[in-house]
């Protein structure tokens, strides 16, 4: 991630991609014209990266200038077009071929058209590195299009930012979602986690998603998430990690304004955190850390037969079924725990003490987040 200003950007468009797509069009464009002499014209400021690696890919002779234009004011582009620097030279009877950074809107189109109108060029193509077809709304033909990319706001290869960004040789794309922390809470059996969630939840404003939660709810509303996840359960086969993805992403899609998440019960496999992982990057986010609360086995049991005294679980009555709980979390988390340790992601948090202490100490983690 880069911040430029105010905002962050993520990676979109890697230096050696935006090679390959330049290459591409050079070579398109010289076998569409063949031996003609072309006027390659640049529109300043965006388009001088890219006009300065296309002209030395174009394998004929051509000719190069630029004219300047205005559009964009922070991160919208505008139809109030300003030109800066017109033509300084006579372009009758040439073939003239536009190179353009990026076209969403369209909206320079129109002043582009309205200069070369009085100009009698003998064909005039527009050529654009990047185009938005969500935000297009002319209908101006675009003769060559290097990307089709989202209506998303993008910097980098000459683009900026309020001035910033232009010298980035990748491009990257604004994070529709700015400031948003989310944790994978996980602790084994009788470690308080779903105490400390609480506690976290309200003191953060996150969003709690229990895993446990998301399947009854939407089983017992007869969701078709729902209804699909019962079938396989009533067979008694594992619900498939896509379908528990899907309702996870049900819940995240309810609560978009939210500062973050904690999610609980999820992931249990490395293949379900790169599904989550995934999850949280196309909501233009990520997750932060799994934070886990450790606490001896001995403390655990004695902390579950405790709780069997009034929670009337049968599971936390038996001793021989609470360490069998504990050796099946260590045995499911350790892979999870190489994962994140891998990413520096994983935060370990001592779970003994008073409520107070051990959300203290999961506070000191998150506010260094």
């Amino acid at each position: 991630m880069i911040k430029l200003h105010d905002l962050e950007f993520k990676p979109f468009v890697s230096a050696e991609k935006l090679d390959a797509v330049v290459s591409k069009m050079a070579k398109e464009i010289a076998a569409d014209l063949k031996d003609e002499v072309p006027v390659f014209v640049g529109i300043l400021n965006g388009s001088f990266m890219f006009v300065s690696d296309f002209v030395k890919k174009y394998p004929n002779p051509c000719e190069v200038t630029f004219i300047k234009l205005a559009s964009y004011e922070g991160v919208k582009s505008t139809e109030d077009i300003q030109r800066l620097i017109g033509l300084t030279q006579d372009l009758s009877g040439r073939t003239v071929v536009i190179l353009e950074d990026i076209i969403d809107t369209g909206g320079t189109l129109n002043e582009i058209y309205r200069i070369f109108k009085n100009e009698n060029v003998k064909q005039l193509i527009i050529a654009t590195l990047f185009f938005k077809p969500d935000a297009y709304n002319k209908d101006f033909k675009i003769h060559f299009v290097g990307m089709e990319i989202p209506d998303k706001f993008i910097v980098g290869y000459g683009l900026d930012y309020n001035g910033l960004g232009r010298d980035l040789p990748e491009i990257y794309q604004l994070k529709s979602t700015q400031y948003m922390t989310n944790i994978v809470l996980f602790g084994p059996p009788g470690a308080g986690k779903g105490t400390q969630a609480e506690f976290l939840k309200e003191k953060y404003n996150l969003v709690h998603i229990s895993t446990g939660d998301v399947f009854r709810y939407n089983i017992k509303n007869e969701t078709a998430l729902g209804m699909l996840a019962k079938s396989y359960m009533d067979k008694g086969e594992l619900v498939p990690d896509q379908l528990t993805i899907d309702m996870l992403e049900a819940e995240v899609e309810k609560n978009q304004d939210a500062n973050g998440f904690i999610f609980d019960g999820f992931p249990r496999t490395s293949a379900q955190a790169e599904a989550l992982d995934q999850l949280m990057e196309r909501k233009d986010s990520q997750i932060n850390a799994m934070i886990a609360l450790e606490v001896e086995d001995e403390v655990l049991v004695k902390r579950l037969h405790e709780r069997g005294k009034t929670s009337g679980r049968p599971d936390d009555a038996d001793e021989n079924i609470i360490r069998n709980r504990i050796t099946e979390y260590y045995n499911k988390t350790a892979v999870l725990k190489d994962f994140y340790a891998a990413k520096n992601k994983y935060f370990g948090v001592d779970g003994v003490g008073s409520i107070e202490e051990i959300t203290a100490r999961l506070s000191k983690v998150i506010n260094e987040l």
